[in-house]
């Protein structure tokens, strides 16, 4: 199954998350199919937190991507962003 999840990044105590397409049964921070965004937890000021790529995103769930509940919650997030 491929699903949409978190690939976490950064460094110790300054994490950086990457929204990634990836194959269930590959590691957190493995192999992945396509990388969609980045959510940055940390960001201040003017930096920009979260970007996700809603035109691949769709294709992704077209095709029968399952997204993890973090990223179902980052995706409403971005959507009250945008509107």
């Amino acid at each position: 199954m491929v699903v949409i999840r978190l690939s976490r990044g950064g460094s110790k105590s300054r994490p950086f998350f990457n929204i990634v397409v990836a194959d269930k049964r590959t590691r957190r921070d493995g192999a992945f199919i396509e990388r969609l965004g980045f959510y940055n937890p940390t960001a201040r000021g003017g930096e920009e937190g979260l970007r996700i790529a809603q035109d691949r995103l769709t294709y992704w769930k077209s095709v029968g991507a399952q997204s993890s509940p973090t990223v179902d919650r980052l995706i409403k997030q971005a959507s009250k962003a945008a509107a």
